[in-house]
């Protein structure tokens, strides 16, 4: 194959000029990006299609490849080449000529079908993220090139198998991973560093786990992993589906460009409540409930609370065809409920299958009288009214939703399936209708003041009278922060396909997060997952995730550091003001540089904070909401600041961030996730001391 930047490359003065050359590769490329996308909009289906919903479908196709080949202008469309000593894949004979590819974000082709970009997820584009001096892996030279906007400025040559040549961190690397962040996340697909690159390119079977502390990348390694997959296994997941679940509607709308970037259109992102959104929550629980609530001991509740609405039959059943009269007799109806209920099979699909194994017990009796009955009586047996009527008074139907409320709200009932499994003051702690529970007994589903936790309880009860849908690949972010009835929520979601798991023990927030990921992993149906552990930090500058480390020992004992590879060391200061006033005016000292600022504060300190920066004439805006030019500042509640980032961070009273917490460590960890949002430098101030863990 010849190089592909070699038919369209004018001849003089750019081939005296490296940079020229690259320039008008770069060109060509985004010519040839156009015509393929004017070449899928101009397709006629009018001739290919049988019927409109096949129009339909390869309509919809159409437009989302139209999409996907879109050239966005300030994101380059390669952004590394790789020079090898032998084509790839060929016998290495001596004298074998090399091929050149450029690296990009999606494959593009000229019009002859030869490669011009190719896509980063592709097996020649691997040792880009892999060779090194050590292991050149057949890589006679990688060249990194550097943007300003849409323009090419820029490139970088590293000769890696010339054994003259040291080996040395990348310029133009480590200015990508330091460039200011403003709007919502980007991809890193020009920064992926051999560990990361090793999770992404994991296989679809498998489930990871990525134990990642602040700034290692595991998000980005997250979403980068799902367009791997979709990549490598496109029609299988387009079949069954991929779903990225985050904390939150601001961190989803921060992360949701990253993808289609990619050029992945079709994955869907939501939070846990969207998943499980069977009833409106209106309602809020107070932390020992939502606790108990959120414990999977409450599986084996809610199945004993479904299940014991089966019964056994004390009447034998008599069915009427015509002039003759079957009867079953009680003892047999009871051998198929048992047999049913030995199977372990949902409740619902045990309820459908129970008609067709009373009818198919008395076409057995028909047939012994002489009788030739065919399938079609025994679905009119099936559906007699005096097997109905059986069926409903054995196994009769169960709405999820007003099963879990009769175990808020009927004590009795709530005790009588909770024996052995939950304690007398548990089960006082989720009663809704008892004295200081903040919850009257509701008459109905739609009255009831549904809590975020009572929804996972009727998904799980959902799910066991009917099988959830499985998806292909489910990736689960900030998963530290779940309780184990959300885990099993989430696995449901990939029974029968694989999940990455994405989090940091020290981050967790919640008073039910995560002690351990094998004690997750096993919650989300998943045990014999990998677990990977990333602590380089390409984020957090040196000095900041220093300090931010000193809480570590009191909130993730035996946790492993963050180490910045940053050389960079950043901006930290430590400020004690007077008043809000100076807080203020650290955040406009640092909108005075490139990037976007982060006002972090404690919950309750957001209105102080939002009056002061409105009394001064400061523009800001609320997490989720992208910044612009003119407004770069972005006042953030600490409980909705996990999972973002900004160039700079003004943290406000961090005595107070972990006040507003319900228990110490629960504050601290907060504190940790609001101390380390920051990619260039960090002012911290306070009127209040310091929390005695930092000092």
């Amino acid at each position: 194959m010849s190089t592909p930047s070699t038919p369209s490359i004018p001849s003089t003065p750019v081939d005296d000029d490296p940079l020229a050359r690259e320039r008008a590769h770069l060109s060509s490329s985004r010519g040839a990006l156009r015509a393929m996308r004017e070449d899928a909009e101009a397709l006629d289906i009018s001739d290919v299609t049988a019927n409109w919903v096949n129009a339909q479908i390869l309509e919809r196709q159409i437009g989302e490849r139209i999409k996907a080949l879109a050239d966005l202008s300030d994101t380059p469309l390669f952004f590394g080449r790789l020079d090898y000593l032998h084509a790839p894949g060929a016998e290495r004979a001596e004298g074998a000529e090399g091929e050149q590819f450029y690296i990009g974000r999606r494959h593009v082709h000229d019009g002859n079908g030869d490669p011009m970009v190719i896509d980063w997820r592709a097996p020649v584009s691997q040792p880009f993220y892999r060779a090194s001096k050590k292991d050149p892996m057949d890589v006679g030279l990688r060249r990194r090139f550097g943007y300003t906007g849409g323009d090419l400025t820029a490139y970088e040559d590293e000769h890696l198998s010339d054994p003259a040549e040291a080996a040395r961190t990348s310029k133009l690397l480590q200015r990508e991973i330091e460039r200011p962040r403003v709007g919502p996340m980007r991809d890193i697909v020009a920064t992926i560093q051999p560990e990361q690159d090793e999770i992404v390119r994991s296989g679809l079977g498998g489930t990871v786990c990525v134990q990642g502390g602040p700034g290692t990348g595991k998000t980005a390694v997250g979403l980068h992993r799902v367009a791997y997959l979709l990549y490598a296994h496109r029609e299988r997941l387009a079949r069954t589906g991929t779903l990225v679940i985050g904390p939150n509607r601001s961190f989803l709308h921060y992360i949701e460009q990253v993808l289609p970037a990619l050029g992945e259109l079709a994955v869907r992102q939501g939070t846990v409540d969207d998943l499980v959104a069977h009833v409106e929550v209106r309602g809020t629980d107070d932390a020992a409930a939502a606790v108990v609530k959120g414990d999977a001991r409450m599986a084996e509740v809610l199945r004993r609370a479904v299940y014991a609405h089966v019964s056994m039959p004390s009447e034998p059943l008599v069915v009427v065809r015509g002039s003759r009269r079957w009867r079953l007799p009680a003892y047999e109806l009871e051998e198929m409920i048992r047999e049913l209920l030995d199977r372990d099979i949902r409740y619902g699909a045990a309820r459908e299958a129970l008609p067709q194994r009373i009818a198919h017990a008395i076409l057995v009796q028909m047939e012994r009288s002489g009788e030739a009955p065919d399938d079609r009586v025994q679905d009119a047996v099936a559906r007699n009214s005096a097997v109905k009527a059986a069926v409903k008074e054995v196994w009769p139907a169960v709405d999820p939703a007003k099963l879990v409320l009769r175990l808020l709200t009927d004590a009795d009932f709530l005790a009588e399936h909770a024996k052995g499994v939950l304690s007398e003051d548990e089960q006082k702690t989720i009663l809704w209708a008892l004295p200081g529970s903040g919850r009257r007994p509701a008459r109905s589903v739609k009255a009831a003041r549904w809590s975020a936790a009572d929804a996972v309880l009727i998904d799980e009860a959902t799910d066991l009278v009917e099988r959830t849908h499985s998806l292909g690949h489910v990736v689960l972010d900030e998963a530290q922060d779940l309780s184990p009835m959300q885990y099993r929520a989430v696995g449901r979601r990939c029974t029968t396909g694989s999940a990455t798991v994405l989090g940091d023990l020290a981050q967790g927030t919640t008073p039910w997060a995560t002690r351990s990921w094998q004690e997750a992993l096993g919650h989300l149906g998943k045990a014999d997952a990998v677990i990977e552990e990333l602590t380089a930090g390409f984020r957090v500058p040196t000095d900041v995730i220093t300090y931010a480390s000193r809480l570590l020992p009191h909130i993730a004992p035996g946790l492993t550091p963050v180490a910045s590879v940053r050389e960079n060391p950043g901006f930290f200061d430590l400020r004690p003001v007077a008043g809000t006033d100076e807080t203020v005016a650290a955040c406009v000292e640092l909108l005075r540089n490139e990037g976007s600022t982060g006002l972090i504060a404690a919950d309750a300190r957001i209105p102080v904070l939002a009056e002061a920066l409105t009394a001064s004439g400061i523009g800001h805006l609320a997490p989720g909401e992208e910044t612009t030019a003119e407004t770069r500042l972005t006042l953030v509640p600490a409980s909705l600041a996990k999972g973002l980032e900004y160039d700079y961070v003004v943290l406000d009273e961090p005595q107070a961030v972990v006040d507003g917490e319900p228990d110490e460590r629960t504050g601290l960890r907060r504190l940790y996730v609001a101390l380390t949002r920051a990619v260039s430098g960090l002012i911290v101030t306070h009127t209040a001391p310091l929390p005695p863990q930092l000092t």
